[in-house]
């Protein structure tokens, strides 16, 4: 739905994906190890942390649209997303500090107030305005689909070269380093520079788009007058955004569920180094298949077909892993992950045109740009799915008995672990495939553009 015309070099490519190193050494940290470091090193009960980081998404759900509904009227030099991806992140790399260095010294109630606040700073305030920003960057620096494509895919290949990289050495770097409180705080202080640099390299290596090209100019004073409330109403009006919501949102609470190895690797597998295996089997294969995305969606015609045989095959391979589980076979365990992820793939690639999509659809209806308010869904998905399905998997883990560090597990928490890590993610899947369905956003914008007589350029930034 939009024009041919290139707008982008390699290095702009790689340096926009390279921003995904960022917010990885922030995500896969939260979603894959803060839960067992505040339970098995400080010490805390899993249900009340769980309880907190749900409360806590009482102010996520609000600083998603207000921050995409800034980005929207913000118009700098910088453009209109990249100072809100810029200087967050200081924010970004102080929060997650302060998330892996609970004071040990003090009484249980002062640890979980630092613990809700840190949190709390850091998903509701910094990273809500960082990754709403760099989500939104995908409609603002090109018009060219296929670019758009692209550009999630080098997002995504950085984003999960990132996560084998934390999730394969953290916990023996953890241990390298001293182990305990001291070896949490310390790789967790590396992650955040590492974030910090990444971050500000790829704000500084794309440019947007003039707001001239964009058709935006006389659009600017009307936007302006459009208040958060109408704006949020419109956005509701987009069944396709309330759709690509709730797939991100599923997808957040898959890779929770699967973050959840960490626990199934100790206390079913007998090995907690078996957690980095798994992830390799899910990242390596997921790096391989997003290299290959952009042409295999050319061959395709779309991306509506690719993602539904995508999550079909998805759906065959998390049931595989659930059969492999039950033998105790883990070379069938690690095959079908990666047959799962292989039909993920195509999804996490392309979610970013698939929204910039979702945007164009509010154009063609309304006549307004929420490009802003639109890729709230992103971070709402990443924030509301990763954060719910970390505590539900706390609740449900507390509710079973889960005893931190114990030699052996009760059978009610070995249930609950083999449900978690074998039977949701399979549930998931098909939840996610279903929703799909639905999805037939290229089509409906391809309809209304020969409805109303549009050319491709007009559809995505000019006025109509």
């Amino acid at each position: 739905m939009t024009t041919n015309k290139k707008y982008l070099k390699w290095y702009h490519k790689i340096g926009y994906g390279s921003g995904d190193v960022a917010g990885n050494c922030v995500y896969a940290m939260l979603t894959a190890f803060m839960m067992i470091y505040l339970t098995d090193t400080v010490g805390l009960s899993m249900g009340i942390v769980s309880t907190l980081i749900a409360v806590s998404k009482i102010f996520d759900g609000i600083s998603d649209f207000f921050f995409g509904r800034m980005i929207d009227k913000t118009h700098t030099k910088m453009g209109k997303a990249r100072p809100w991806m810029l200087w967050p992140y200081i924010g970004c790399s102080v929060a997650l500090v302060a998330c892996f260095s609970i004071p040990t010294s003090w009484g249980d109630t002062a640890q979980y107030v630092f613990f809700f606040i840190a949190y709390t700073l850091l998903n509701a305030v910094f990273f809500t305005a960082n990754n709403i920003a760099y989500a939104s960057l995908t409609a603002l620096i090109t018009k060219n689909t296929s670019e758009r494509v692209q550009l999630g895919s080098f997002r995504f290949i950085f984003a999960f070269a990132t996560k084998i990289f934390i999730e394969a050495i953290t916990i023996y770097a953890v241990s390298w380093l001293g182990g305990g409180v001291f070896g949490w705080r310390t790789i967790a202080i590396i992650y955040a520079i590492i974030g910090l640099i990444t971050n500000t390299i790829s704000v500084l290596s794309v440019k947007e788009l003039p707001e001239a090209d964009q058709g935006m100019e006389e659009e600017r004073e009307e936007e302006h007058k459009l208040t958060f409330f109408k704006s949020f109403k419109l956005l509701l009006k987009n069944k396709y955004y309330v759709i690509i919501c709730a797939t991100y949102i599923m997808t957040q609470l898959y890779a929770s569920v699967i973050g959840i190895g960490t626990y199934y690797a100790k206390y079913i597998l007998g090995n907690e180094g078996l957690f980095s295996d798994l992830s390799l089997a899910i990242n390596i294969t997921m790096v391989a298949a997003l290299i290959a995305l952009p042409m295999v969606i050319q061959k395709m015609g779309g991306m509506y077909k690719l993602n539904m045989f995508g999550y079909l095959v998805a759906v065959v391979g998390r049931l595989g892993v659930m059969v492999a589980g039950y033998m105790g076979s883990i070379p069938m365990m690690l095959a079908f992950t990666a047959l799962a992820t292989l039909g993920i793939a195509p999804l996490q690639g392309d979610v970013n045109a698939l929204i910039a999509s979702c945007s164009e659809y509010t154009t063609l209806t309304t006549g307004h740009r929420l490009d802003g308010m639109m890729y709230s869904c992103s971070s709402l998905g990443i924030k509301l799915g990763g954060a719910f399905g970390t505590a539900i998997c706390g609740w449900l883990l507390d509710a079973a008995g889960y005893i931190e560090n114990a030699a052996t597990q009760t059978s009610a928490t070995i249930n609950m672990l083999q449900f978690l890590y074998l039977w949701a993610p399979a549930i998931l899947c098909l939840i996610v495939m279903v929703l799909l369905s639905f999805l037939k956003v290229e089509r409906a914008n391809k309809l209304l553009m020969e409805k109303n007589n549009i050319t491709e350029t007009e559809t995505v930034y000019g006025s109509i």
